[in-house]
């Protein structure tokens, strides 16, 4: 089953990048504990067994939709568009730009490598970061920890999933 997580008005599944063509109020009043308001409906909050249901239903309501350009770079595979052109999909799909978006990616990767107990000096290197000090800002900015806390364990990043190096195509 593909992970699926929503924020911000924003849904990445996968390597399929979502996002509402359209603005809509998301009104959480009156709405059950286990449920929230969208354009006028109560939709149930998803969980791991109805995950991949709720973006169908979010899909065929036209609440999200799917670009083929972002999949496309997304999976690395060459560009039909100019880069400007991709990059406007991108971000006009995802909500962050292509640079964020592998900050991201890098950032997880080398949290990862940390957990798997890759020295930081390694990891530094091998997750493509200047200098120890680039990969502490990165990490506590974009995880909320530092390299050393991320080895010690002192907090579980249940986020994070196996991440390769970035090599998106844009």
């Amino acid at each position: 089953m593909a992970r699926h997580t929503l924020q911000a008005g924003h849904l990445h599944a996968g390597a399929a990048a979502w996002k509402s063509p359209r603005p809509e109020r998301c009104d959480l009043a009156d709405a059950a504990s286990r449920s929230f308001w969208l354009n006028g409906s109560a939709w149930q909050y998803p969980d791991f067994e109805n995950a991949e249901t709720f973006v169908k239903r979010l899909a065929k309501t036209g609440v999200i939709s799917r670009d083929s350009t972002v999949d496309a770079a997304l999976q690395g595979q060459p560009r039909t568009l100019s880069l400007r052109s991709a990059q406007r999909h991108f971000l006009r799909s995802t909500g962050i730009t292509c640079a964020t978006f592998r900050q991201i990616e890098r950032a997880r990767y080398a949290t990862n490598l940390l957990k798997e107990g890759v020295s930081i000096v390694d990891a530094v290197h091998l997750a493509g970061y200047f200098d120890q000090a680039h990969l502490t800002r990165s990490l506590k900015h974009l995880i909320g920890q530092t390299p050393a806390r991320i080895i010690q364990r002192e907090r579980q990043l249940s986020f994070l999933y196996k991440t390769v190096p970035p090599s998106m195509n844009l």
